[in-house]
């Protein structure tokens, strides 16, 4: 990949991830929840598969007070609701699948998802 495609794909990648953050903080906001994201937080759950898994581990950890009024399936559908309505789709960082890839092929045939191996803290 020449450095300009390279770079073509980083700044696309950039401002997919720019149009979701506003999406996210602009729901937020019509909700009336004093949530605001920044690219280090969707980075700090890009390892939770799925935007409702994400959205609901964000609530149930730093807005568990919440859930004494709402069910979390209704806030994650509220908010995705809103934030699909201005930028469909999930975000996913290109390094996380480079990284998983580069993973893959580093160790070809071990089975990490065994169930009996321990798991890391904050994993």
């Amino acid at each position: 990949m020449s450095h300009f495609a390279a770079g073509l794909k980083a700044t696309e990648h950039d401002q997919h991830l720019h149009s979701q953050l506003s999406a996210f903080n602009s729901a937020f906001a019509e909700l009336g929840l004093r949530f605001r994201w920044d690219a280090s937080t969707l980075y700090a759950l890009a390892s939770i598969q799925g935007e409702a898994a994400r959205l609901a581990t964000y609530i149930e950890t730093h807005h568990a007070h919440l859930l004494k009024a709402y069910s979390i399936d209704f806030l994650c559908e509220a908010i995705l609701g809103r934030k699909n309505a201005q930028a469909p789709g999930e975000w996913a960082p290109a390094a996380q699948q480079a990284a998983t890839k580069s993973a893959e092929a580093a160790h070809a045939g071990w089975d990490w998802s065994e169930p009996h191996l321990p798991a890391l803290a904050g994993a």
